[in-house]
């Protein structure tokens, strides 16, 4: 299940784990979309803190094409 809000500066997701069968479920991730980046949330279970990851755009697109690609060293080449 997810949620998506539109704000002011960032599209606002939040990804809740409805589980798998014999897995424990992970705390909800909150994904903020800016136009610059892109930034990740989720309570740390251990310390009940926050853990933030921040993504450039380029990172991103970095994601989502690795995702789709085998086990290997690879770059992007960028059109200017």
């Amino acid at each position: 299940m997810f949620t998506i809000e539109h704000e002011f500066d960032a599209t606002v997701i939040t990804l809740v784990d409805e589980g798998e069968p014999d897995t424990p479920l992970q705390e909800d991730v909150t994904i903020e979309a800016f136009a610059e980046c892109v930034v990740l949330r989720q309570i740390d279970h251990i310390t009940d803190e926050p853990v933030t990851i921040t993504l450039s755009i380029a990172q991103l697109r970095d994601l989502a094409a690795a995702l789709d690609l085998p086990e290997g060293s690879y770059r992007i080449e960028r059109k200017a």
